[in-house]
Parts: structure tokens; sequence; C-alpha cells
């Protein structure tokens, strides 16, 4: 699939999920609030993806919303003030659960980041499960520069990703956090030197991630988030939950043992795709 923001590349199991507008710094206009939700669909509708790598295209990441797009939100209107208020509250919550599909996605998201990462690109990338980037890439809340607060999810994930300190230092200042930085608090897992040492280094993490149980490495993923929102006693009744409706009787482990016992290649079945249109709790 390419679109005129998105652009999806699919190859050894790993759904490359790239951002396509450099020439405008690949900044979130219709476009893209369009075709992102869109590509993670197809993603789960596929029976050949284990993991997503996300990336973009050009100098940087994403210089975050075009405003060019929201201009008109504080435009003159002889609409009722409460009504607009409230669809414009709908509006906002919707935007919500198009960047939260990199959360809800079964398979993990793996960002690749160059360059400039800020306002909505940061809260793009506060919703993936792994961040990468290079020495030069740059972190900035923007929101705050230009007389707003987030809205868009940064506040309530980023203070669960960095020492709280450090997220209200970037919210209030709205100063710029590079890379070498970003690794040092714990927003980025490595940082490389170029933006293609940094793709040949995340694919090289997503195949081998590809090469586990999709049905394993998704409980990691449903779990951990699950334990980020609720409390130990709670997420120690889900993970028994869970184990007993995925473990017991399921093919993996028993792949997973014999492979290891007889010394030969792990072969794993595929998870099986989603309707497009429906999530698994829908039935």
């Amino acid at each position: 699939m390419t679109g005129k923001a998105v652009k999806l590349e699919v190859a050894d199991q790993i759904a490359h999920v790239i951002l396509n507008r450099p020439d405008a710094f690949n900044s979130l206009n219709p476009d893209f609030w369009a075709e992102f939700p869109a590509v993670f669909e197809e993603i789960e509708a596929r029976d050949d993806v284990r993991v997503v790598v996300l990336s973009s295209t050009g100098k940087h990441f994403c210089a975050g919303l075009d405003l060019n797009s929201f201009k008109s939100i504080n435009a003159p209107s002889d609409q009722d003030e409460g009504r607009k208020r409230e669809a414009f509250r709908r509006h906002l919550l919707d935007l919500h659960e198009r960047l939260g599909v990199i959360e809800r996605c079964r398979y993990p998201v793996l960002a690749a980041i160059q360059g400039a990462c800020v306002g909505g690109g940061l809260d793009m990338t506060v919703c993936a499960d792994m961040r990468y980037c290079t020495r030069d890439a740059f972190f900035v809340v923007q929101e705050v520069n230009i007389g707003m607060a987030p809205d868009l999810g940064t506040l309530q994930r980023l203070p669960r990703l960095v020492p709280p300190g450090i997220a209200r230092e970037l919210a209030f200042t709205g100063r710029r956090m590079y890379g070498e930085e970003a690794r040092e608090v714990g927003y980025v897992n490595r940082v490389f030197e170029t933006q293609a040492e940094m793709l040949d280094a995340v694919m090289e993490i997503a195949r081998g991630i590809a090469a586990k149980s999709p049905l394993a490495v998704h409980g990691c993923k449903e779990l951990m988030n699950y334990a980020r929102d609720h409390s130990v006693a709670d997420s120690l009744n889900y993970v028994a939950v869970w184990t007993a409706a995925t473990l017991v009787g399921g093919k993996d482990l028993r792949e997973g043992v014999g492979a290891f016992r007889e010394k030969r290649d792990v072969v794993y079945e595929n998870l099986e795709p989603i309707q497009p249109g429906r999530r698994p709790h829908d039935d």
C-alpha cells in the first residue's frame, strides 16, 4: 500500500510503515490521519506479519501537526459554542484512536527516528514498544511553544517512559532532547550515527522478534500494557487467565521445547488475521 502520506512494505514477516511526506517533514495532515489507521488495519488483516517497524523519509522523522490543516479551529463561527466544543472533544478523541493503533496493534512496533520528532511526532512515538534514533535526532514537546498543552497522548505516556521530572521539564520548557540524552533517560534503546545504520539494526532486531512465537510475543505486549495500567494484583490475575487461555493445549510451547531438544529450527504458525473493521473483542 502506498498512500499520499504513508507507505506500507511487507517482507520477511516485517511490516514496514513509512511516513512519506519528506518535503513537508512528514507533518501530520488529513491524508496521514486517514491512511495511518488504515495501514494498521491492513497489517492486522494479513497472515504474514509478526512485527512492525515505523520509520520515515527525508531529514526529519516528523515535524508534528500540519498547522495549515487545523487553522479553522479558532475561526469565527455561528455554531452554538456548546455544540462546537462537544464536537471538538469528539474530534480529539478520534485522533487519540488513530494514533492509538500503534499501542493496540498485536505486534511489537519499533520506531526508528531521525532528525526532528516534535509535537504530534512525539505523540506517535510514545505509543511505540521500542524507540531507536540517530545521534542528531531531537525530541520536543512542541505544543507549549505555541501556547497550548499537549492533547494527543504525550503527557499521559511520556512520564511512564522517562523519569517524571524529565517529562515535566520537557513539557514545561519545550526544549530539545537530543539522541544521547534520550538514551540516557531511557526514551530510546540505542543511538546510531546514521539513518541507514539505524534501519539496518532495527530490521535485525525485528527479524529476531519475528522468529519467536507470535502468540508469545503478542502475550508479552498485551500483558505489559495491561500491567502498566493496572495494579500488581490485577495484573497477576490477568496473566493467569491469559496463560490458561493460550498455553494449555496450545502448540507453541511443545514446538519450542521440541525444537530445542531436537536441535532443529523452530516453526511457529502465524496469528489468525483480524477481519478489517473488527477487533477480537468485537465477536
